[in-house]
């Protein structure tokens, strides 16, 4: 329900200033959905460590929106076993790749490699699903690979 909440930008104001330690807003589109969180501290009702906790985890889910995340967050260990799953997840890490590469960029294997190697354990998987995902191209000696163009 908070991830609802946090997606409209009033309700997020509105958990905002609650978690700043502010009464709930007064307009009813947004105090009343904000009173159904009974364990958000409601004009000071609760204790401070649950508003620490509470905001502790709006800091932790700001991170993960940033793009700060890839700094704190460690490799995948595995990838999805079904080959839609594994596809999409591969197809999206290759093209995190190539965004904080330069999408434009032509990368010899081993650079690619490299790249996709800070991010998951299995760098033949990724890159062989991104390619049969059609999210790299892949040059005819296996040498080079470039990121498709959005259909």
């Amino acid at each position: 329900m908070l991830f609802s909440l946090l997606a409209v930008p009033k309700l997020r104001r509105g958990v905002a200033a609650v978690l700043a330690g502010e009464d709930l807003p007064e307009d009813p589109s947004v105090r009343g959905p904000l009173a159904r969180l009974d364990w958000l501290p409601a004009d000071g009702a609760d204790g401070p460590e649950e508003t620490a906790a509470v905001r502790e985890i709006a800091e932790a889910l700001s991170l993960l929106r940033s793009d700060q995340v890839i700094l704190e967050v460690g490799r995948l260990d595995g990838i999805p076993a079904r080959a839609e799953e594994s596809r999409a997840v591969c197809g999206r890490i290759a093209r995190t790749v190539f965004e904080r590469l330069g999408a434009e960029r032509t990368l010899s294997e081993p650079e690619l490699n490299a790249a996709i190697a800070m991010v998951a354990e299995d760098v033949a998987l990724v890159r062989r699903d991104a390619v049969d995902a059609g999210v790299l191209l892949r040059s005819a000696d296996g040498a080079e690979y470039r990121l498709a163009p959005r259909p």
